[in-house]
């Protein structure tokens, strides 16, 4: 038995009116067609994983802040440090949050999205999944190019290159936020309201369990 709950995305339903659920929604609305679900009505499971997400806006506000400082005062110690723990809360928490769906969460997802033919028509066969995925992987590409921009703006002897490469990082900082947020966004109030409607509770249930100690090569079948 599934989650089903009437106020859940139906992507079928969205296609059929010429949208994507997956459509960029405005930066506090929903995309037209799309039912979100609060909190408190997503499976236990899915609840721990929005609950990380907030913890991760949290700290995304306060990236925002480095950058603004930064802008204003060029890096310092003080930033420098802020920075640091930024980017340490990133490698320690959100990689793992990452893992953990793609783990756990995406894998039965695609195959329920899949099998409903909820699916892209092209010779590959993409689902929102696949651009959850995506976007996984293009955070970890911008964080590292901008680490690496910082790092070198901060040695640079030479004040004009050093401006160069500064203003630079802080536009991919400006990307980071962005892409982090409409991704939290996205997972918040499209794929996790999908998940609670296509994977049966007990499922649900198992990843929880999966995530909360047992060997992280647990197979959960779907």
């Amino acid at each position: 038995m599934n989650n089903r709950n009437d106020g859940a995305a139906d992507p079928a339903k969205l296609e059929d009116e010429g949208l994507s659920p997956m459509d960029a929604p405005e930066a506090k609305s929903p995309p037209a067609g799309v039912h979100p679900l609060s909190r408190e009505e997503l499976a236990p499971f899915l609840q721990i994983l929005w609950d990380e997400h907030e913890a991760l806006i949290v700290e995304l506000d306060k990236f925002e802040a480095i950058l603004a400082s930064i802008r204003e005062e060029g890096i310092n110690p003080i930033s420098g440090g802020r920075l640091s723990d930024f980017f340490q809360h990133y490698d320690e928490e959100v990689l793992a949050h990452h893992k953990k769906e793609e783990r756990h969460l995406f894998p039965i997802l695609e195959e329920k999205l899949i099998a409903a033919g909820e699916h892209s028509t092209g010779p590959e066969m993409e689902t929102p999944v696949s651009m959850m995925e995506d976007e996984h992987l293009k955070s970890v590409q911008t964080a590292a190019v901008m680490f690496n921009l910082l790092a070198m703006a901060s040695r640079l002897p030479d004040e004009e290159s050093k401006k160069i490469v500064l203003e630079t990082a802080l536009k991919q900082g400006d990307e980071f936020l962005e892409l982090m947020r409409l991704h939290i966004f996205r997972e918040n109030n499209i794929i996790f309201p999908m998940a609670h409607d296509l994977i049966d509770a007990d499922v649900l249930q198992a990843m929880g369990a999966a995530t909360e100690g047992a060997p992280q090569e647990a197979q959960i079948d779907a």
